[in-house]
């Protein structure tokens, strides 16, 4: 799938995954956080858990933005 629709998939599940095949890292993916009342962030924002499997705030390349090898976890 394209970067739209995995976005979309992001914006209408809950608890969804989405990652590249061309990433070489294990367990790689990207998620959506929505804040709740005990978040910092006001607004949504994309996060990825890491290959060293920490989760940090996930602003896509342009490789990744025009990329077709997105998947669902």
């Amino acid at each position: 799938m394209d970067f739209g629709q995995a976005l979309n998939a992001l914006k209408n599940g809950t608890d969804v995954k989405v990652t590249r095949v061309g990433w070489n890292g294990a367990n790689m993916h990207v998620a959506l956080q929505l804040p709740d009342g005990h978040s910092k962030m006001e607004l949504p924002y994309l996060y990825m858990f890491t290959a060293q499997g920490k989760h940090v705030p996930w602003v896509a390349s342009q490789s990744d933005l025009l990329a077709e090898d997105w998947m669902l976890v």
